[in-house]
């Protein structure tokens, strides 16, 4: 699955717009490096995501198309 994707679909960033402007600014890490929207997500990655001057860490623990609110949570874990 696509970055951009993962992040709306799991509710990280609310709009996929949103998440490929974060992609494009090179606000957003995947082991490590950035990466663009296209970049495609596996279990077991770690994003970081720059939100201002916070930083989010999460390992990907799941990975599907579409996810209810109650299920987006589990698609990752916060690292700290």
């Amino acid at each position: 699955m696509r970055l951009d994707k993962f992040l709306k679909v799991s509710r990280i960033i609310k709009r996929r717009t949103v998440a490929n402007e974060a992609c494009d600014g090179a606000r957003v890490s995947a082991n490590g490096r950035p990466v663009k929207a296209s970049y495609q997500v596996k279990v077991g990655d770690v994003l970081e995501i720059a939100f201002g001057n916070r930083v989010l860490r999460v390992e990907v623990t799941d990975v599907r198309e579409s996810a209810g609110k109650a299920e987006a949570g589990a698609m990752y874990k916060e690292l700290p």
